[in-house]
């Protein structure tokens, strides 16, 4: 990386925490200086607060490269990421949206502090703002998201992202407990990049140690569950994810997922039913890791298709008998449903043979009606349940 820095034929552009273009970086606010625009004190940059964050190389030229300033960890900031373009980048590529940039610092600040801003902005404003680059002011368009919604989302900071024009070069910044009157750049010479590839290591260190506690933390909270509460978890956190992905994408994308739900199964999650399953089903960990795939998969399955088991006293009971099914083999009241699940489960679906084209599409219409009918009696047996449930 020091040598494609070495040969950039662009200036790249950081915060200027010096102070060598005036005022330097805020580092605290005034007394009784909460509000926004609130005046700022400045002084010397605490130790590690630069760093490159991310860049893209093509055909081993630099397209992009970003710099951070401020406190990674601290929702009060301040804090600034700056990326500076190649020359003429937004003529082959399509630039991210303002709006785009406001929501990957509150992604970063979940991923790396574990502190969800909410999926809804407060009050959003469009502003035409001033930034100091080399002592001369320069125009910028600046979008500015208060966290001022409901729920999470008002628990938020204010976070603004903004977009000029320096020398033919377009460059973005992101921040968070600085507006952007109070910030200033300056392009970086010589050794300048130094000290911010020695923080990426630094800082890569510090937030892998972040989420190594955070892990460990989450493990011990589900290790200490009891009885099926960890079965019931990994069922809970798996529909839910299943039904907001399937309404995301029938949305088209609008809105987004939530931040919890935008990952997988929570390892710590799976790994405290694996090992309750393993001791309740006396099976070892094989056995039971499949036991609780088919669980899963049960129950997202189910509530995929029908729509009364979300948020309903007969899903909570199904959730109930799966889990009780899963870990004990009970004899539960929905049993002949368990079972028609699993045999659909049983029989995966074939894929036809190389050269079999004309046996293959009959063999293939013989399998679809299979499944089906399979599908047909698993759904029958639930509302079976269902039905008796109520007698």
């Amino acid at each position: 990386m020091r040598e494609v820095l070495a040969d950039l034929d662009f200036a790249v552009y950081a915060v200027d925490l010096a102070g060598r273009g005036g005022r330097g970086f805020p580092t605290a606010r005034a007394a009784g200086g909460a509000l926004p625009g609130a005046p700022l004190r400045y002084g010397a940059p605490p130790a590690g607060t630069e760093a490159m964050t991310a860049y893209e190389t093509r055909g081993g030229e630099l397209s992009w490269v970003e710099l951070r300033s401020g406190d990674w960890r601290s929702l009060d900031g301040p804090y600034v990421t700056v990326r500076t373009y190649r020359p003429g980048a937004e003529r082959g590529d399509t630039l991210p949206e303002l709006e785009e940039l406001v929501e990957r610092e509150r992604d970063r600040v979940y991923e790396q502090i574990g502190i969800d801003e909410g999926d809804s902005p407060g009050r959003v404003r469009a502003l035409r703002e001033w930034i100091t680059v080399d002592g001369e002011p320069t125009a910028a368009e600046v979008h500015e998201e208060h966290g001022t919604g409901t729920g999470a989302a008002a628990q938020a900071q204010t976070v603004w992202a903004g977009r000029l024009r320096v020398h033919g070069t377009v460059v973005t910044l992101c921040a968070r407990g600085v507006a952007p009157g109070a910030v200033e750049l300056l392009p970086l010479a010589g050794d300048d990049f130094e000290r911010f590839l020695a923080g990426r290591g630094e800082l890569l260190h510090a937030v892998g140690e972040q989420r190594r506690r955070r892990l460990a933390e989450a493990q011990h909270r589900h290790l200490a569950l009891t009885g099926l509460d960890a079965h019931r978890a990994v069922l809970e956190f798996s529909v839910e994810r299943a039904l907001a992905v399937r309404a995301h994408r029938l949305a088209q994308g609008e809105p987004r997922l939530p931040r919890r739900l935008r990952g997988e199964e929570r390892p710590e999650q799976w790994e405290a039913a694996l090992r309750q399953q393993m001791r309740l089903a006396g099976e070892d960990r094989r056995e039971a890791h499949a036991a609780l795939e088919s669980m899963v998969g049960h129950l997202v399955a189910l509530a995929t298709l029908a729509d009364w088991l979300p948020g309903t006293p007969d899903g909570r009971a199904a959730l109930e008998e799966l889990v009780r099914y899963t870990a004990f083999a009970s004899h539960v009241p929905s049993l002949p449903a368990q079972r028609a699940w699993e045999r659909l489960r049983a029989r995966p679906a074939r894929e036809p043979a190389p050269g079999t084209a004309g046996a293959a599409d009959v063999a293939g219409g013989d399998e679809r009606e299979w499944r089906e009918h399979a599908e047909e009696v698993w759904l029958a047996a639930w509302e079976q349940w269902r039905r008796e449930r109520v007698r």
